[in-house]
């Protein structure tokens, strides 16, 4: 393959990513403040809000409880979590197969940063 079809096949692959809905609203999702930390808390089996501000708060971070719903909430609807009610007002977020690959491919990509 040519330098020029190179370059067309990368703006391919980039224009699909930027207009694909399911993929730009992932992308969108990500972009937003915590959205990875969430990610990689659900990785962890942290998806209730007291077990992710513990471990949040053990190693010096931060994290706003209403920030935590947001961003469970959008992971979520994009099919990254589901939500699995423990009493009328509260939630406790498993990652799906789906958040894990994501997760895990965010941490690849992280680690090699």
């Amino acid at each position: 393959m040519g330098e020029k079809e190179s370059e067309k096949q990368l703006e391919k692959q980039i224009t699909n990513i930027l207009t694909t809905a399911e993929v730009a609203a992932i992308k969108a999702m990500l972009e937003k403040d915590h959205a990875i930390d969430c990610l990689f808390l659900l990785a962890l089996d942290k998806g209730k809000w007291k077990k992710a501000k513990s471990y949040m708060n053990e190693h010096e971070l931060t994290l706003s409880d209403g920030t935590y719903r947001a961003r469970m909430i959008e992971i979520t609807r994009l099919g990254l979590a589901d939500a699995i009610p423990i009493d009328p007002l509260k939630k406790q977020y498993k990652i799906t197969e789906k958040g894990k690959k994501l997760a895990m491919a965010l941490l690849e990509l992280l680690q090699n940063a």
